[in-house]
């Protein structure tokens, strides 16, 4: 298999396929679909690489893109790696402050930005920074509000317009090496300062051979959604391999305006966290309340024959019998495939879902309607995908099979530790961090797992995660709150318990649901407050939460809970951009509400 060097990966990509459109954006000015194809691409990449020389980009500069996903993004990318310059990608969310300790830590001289508010915080950089000299703006709307050292990306590109700096770039090109850094990525930050994961072009390269070797149905008739931000490793890794097998990418610029996406494009591929599905399986659930008595008796027929169907035989490669297969057929018929095609998904052939835990009974009842969720482990210290579930043989409970070429072992305190080309050579200026973070050239994931017939690997806690009760027993908190999370009345929850003598939580409710209770028990209230705190709704919550904990131990189970009006969010700092708990922020936004369910005494959960 030839894997093409990422400095030149869009130009031989356009020699061979140079009408195949393989970048689609939505212009909402035309309200439609626009496509890029491969020479309308590297055309853009070569001149954008020219215009970097032109105001002095030399080798190995780091050249940083803090933007949602816009094609500018992946021209710019990719003109980074022409020049032998690496890319640092940051979250379009990010504030000035994350900007400013990204840009001085990487020694940050010109930074391509996306809208206005990644423009703003940009530009209160600029004005302080030793190193920032430059700021490119994708979207010509922006107010530049006068400042002469920032300019719009067409600008940028006539720059690069004539063929002075041809010879430049392709000098470059010619100099590159495997070896070259490609990317720094900056972790979220769950805990303590970002750090800078450093990704040489060897780790891409290796992460595009294991995935062609895995993936072998992924071809040129796919289309993928980039829904995910491409500031992640999860999304960015996949990108480059859609753009590898030539499949069609279609950006959504905003997370909100996914659903409107998916029923436009109807994609064979996506990418996404397991909130995702886990706001899909609660609106199907939704809806299935809203059934009569025999409808809802022929969806839990039909997800029964799905799951013995899919799960059974199709599952482990086993013929199924006749009439199952009959059964089977009428049930896609009558139900699964009228939801597909609702949510948009009717054409789906694969799903990755990582990030995150994935709840089991999710990841069952999505396979049990034909649902392609395909669940996977990574990190950005290993260029995305450890595991992930095979075709058929996957088994539910682990995150899957580890990937051709990837090492994985079991450590002390049953820590997963991995090695292989994808793995990162280490942190950006943080050598003890980068010792830290090895043994014996091992990678040190952080997570704890075993290793099923030396292949399949389940996680079974989040060692950075764990808490210790003031009682000495460790607490999983995200297995906590995974399993109460898919709850279709929970929106969030934020488990507590670090030294402290009992589990409590911070809930953030579905409100439309709760309304929907309020109705019901015609329940009278003036503010969302008064219902949140209303006994009915107490209780119920109570009952629920019980019942979601069941089966843990009691030491595990919540004690006391408060429910909140306004959820977790990114703004408020409590969220990363892939939605992950920053519990340190939490803890602080929400001190006093937990320390009043540590000093005040109330209804316990039993």
């Amino acid at each position: 298999m030839e894997l093409i060097p990422f400095s030149k990966f869009v130009f031989a990509k356009a020699k061979k396929r140079g009408n195949h459109r393989i970048l689609f954006y939505r212009d909402n000015s035309l309200a439609k679909w626009v496509g890029i194809t491969w020479s309308e691409l590297a055309e853009k990449v070569q001149t954008t690489a020219r215009a970097m020389v032109e105001i002095g980009v030399k080798e190995h500069d780091n050249i940083a893109i803090c933007s949602q996903n816009k094609p500018q993004g992946v021209i710019v990318d990719f003109a980074n790696f022409a020049n032998r310059a690496v890319s640092v990608p940051m979250y379009a969310t990010a504030s000035a402050p994350q900007i400013e300790y990204i840009v001085n830590d990487a020694k940050v001289a010109l930074i391509f930005v996306g809208e206005q508010q990644q423009y703003d915080n940009a530009l209160e950089v600029l004005a302080t920074s030793n190193y920032l000299k430059t700021i490119v703006v994708f979207d010509s709307s922006v107010d530049l509000k006068g400042e002469k050292r920032a300019m719009y990306f067409e600008n940028f590109l006539a720059l690069g317009a004539d063929m002075k700096h041809d010879k430049e770039v392709e000098k470059r090109k010619k100099a590159a090496k495997v070896e070259d850094l490609a990317i720094i990525m900056y972790t979220s930050g769950t805990t303590g300062e970002p750090k800078g994961v450093m990704l040489p072009h060897t780790a891409l390269q290796e992460a595009m051979r294991i995935h062609t070797e895995r993936l072998v149905t992924i071809n040129k008739q796919d289309k993928s959604i980039a829904f995910l931000p491409m500031s992640h490793i999860f999304e960015r890794a996949w990108v480059y391999f859609c753009m590898h097998k030539d499949v069609k990418i279609y950006l959504n610029l905003r997370p909100v305006e996914v659903q409107q996406t998916i029923k436009e494009i109807r994609p064979t591929l996506m990418c996404s966290v397991p909130r995702f599905w886990e706001k899909v399986a609660a609106g199907v659930q939704e809806k299935i309340e809203t059934f009569t008595p025999f409808k809802k008796g022929l969806v839990t027929w039909a997800v029964a024959v799905g799951t013995t169907y899919n799960l059974h035989y199709v599952r482990i490669k086993k013929p199924a019998p006749l009439g199952l297969r009959l059964r089977y057929l009428v049930a896609d018929n009558l139900i699964f495939s009228t939801l597909k095609k609702t949510i948009g998904i009717e054409n789906g052939r694969m799903f990755p879902v990582a990030g995150a835990a994935l709840d089991d009974k999710l990841a069952i009842f999505f396979r049990s309607l034909g649902i392609p969720i395909t669940y996977g482990y990574g990190l950005t210290e290993t260029t995305a995908t450890v595991c992930c579930y095979d075709y058929t043989d996957y088994r539910v409970g682990t995150m899957g099979s580890l990937m051709p070429g990837v090492q994985v072992k079991i450590g002390e305190d049953n820590e997963i530790l991995v090695k292989g080309k994808t793995v990162t050579s280490g942190y950006y200026n943080k050598p003890e961090a980068t010792a830290a973070a090895f043994e014996d050239g091992w990678f040190r994931t952080g997570d704890a797992g075993k290793l099923i017939d030396g292949k399949h690997l389940m996680m079974t806690d989040r060692i950075k995660d764990l808490f210790k009760t003031s009682n000495g027993k460790y607490i999983a908190p995200q297995q906590i709150e995974t399993k109460l999370g898919a709850d279709r009345y929970i929106d969030q929850i934020a488990v507590i318990g670090n030294n402290r003598n009992y589990v409590t939580a911070i809930i953030a409710p579905n409100l439309d649901a709760v309304k929907a209770l309020a109705e019901e028990h015609h329940i009278t209230y003036e503010r969302m407050e008064d219902l949140l705190e209303n006994p009915i709704v107490l209780k119920f919550y109570e009952e629920r939460i019980a019942e979601g904990q069941v089966e843990m131990a009691s030491f595990e189970k919540i004690k006391r809970f408060r429910l909140i009006k306004k959820g977790f969010s990114m703004e408020a700092g409590e969220l990363t951009s892939t939605l992950k708990l920053r519990r340190a922020v939490i803890q602080q936004n929400y001190k006093a509400l937990i320390d009043e369910m540590y000093d005040t005494v109330v209804t316990p959960v039993l």
